[in-house]
């Protein structure tokens, strides 16, 4: 049996299911994707987060992390905007409501997400709650605890580029236990 590895929040012997733009934006994808391969990760391509529960190759798994690392619904104004605001807060709560459905009993959704203004009012705590996670623990992120990681633009013509990280949080999240759902009803 291989020996335990880990980094922060994460254990080679958890099962993890990554959600991220990777081709587009990463100039030696198909040499990582080669390494992750041959380390025995699955990986898949144009999976879409509101269906990825039933994705014929996701679809009756069940993960204990599915992570997020700085989600983003692509630029259609400044980040400051109620309307660019509104987008980011959609696509988030729909990553929500599908990984909530493909987590172990005690899995958790983590987000990593700037924690600053503008950033600050996408609500990521709430938009969880709102499909029955609830926040376990918000840790610092900082980029240098994950060898080889680099953060990278969300979309367009810059994708490529790398962004001032700043102030940063991983949101872990899990579903609330059944028997909190049972006592908090009204019946």
């Amino acid at each position: 049996m291989e020996e335990e590895k880990r980094i922060m929040h994460y254990s080679s012997s958890q099962k993890i299911l990554l959600v991220e733009s990777f081709m587009g934006k990463y100039p030696d994808a198909v040499r990582t994707l080669k390494t992750l391969k041959g380390m025995g990760c699955v990986v898949l391509h144009q999976v879409d987060v509101d269906t990825m529960s039933q994705h014929p190759r996701l679809a009756d798994q069940l993960f204990d992390r599915i992570v997020f690392n700085f989600p983003h619904a692509g630029f259609f104004g400044w980040e400051h905007q109620r309307f660019q605001i509104e987008l980011h807060q959609d696509l988030v709560k729909r990553f929500f409501a599908a990984a909530s459905e493909m987590l172990t009993g005690r899995g958790e959704v983590h987000v990593t997400h700037k924690t600053g203004n503008p950033f600050s009012r996408w609500n990521i705590v709430k938009l969880a709650e709102e499909v029955g996670l609830y926040l376990v623990e918000e840790a610092p992120f900082k980029r240098a605890d994950y060898p080889g990681y680099l953060n990278k633009k969300g979309s367009g013509r810059k994708c490529n580029r790398t962004f001032r990280v700043g102030q940063c949080s991983t949101y872990k999240f899990a579903k609330l236990p059944l028997r909190l759902l049972v006592l908090d009803s009204p019946y």
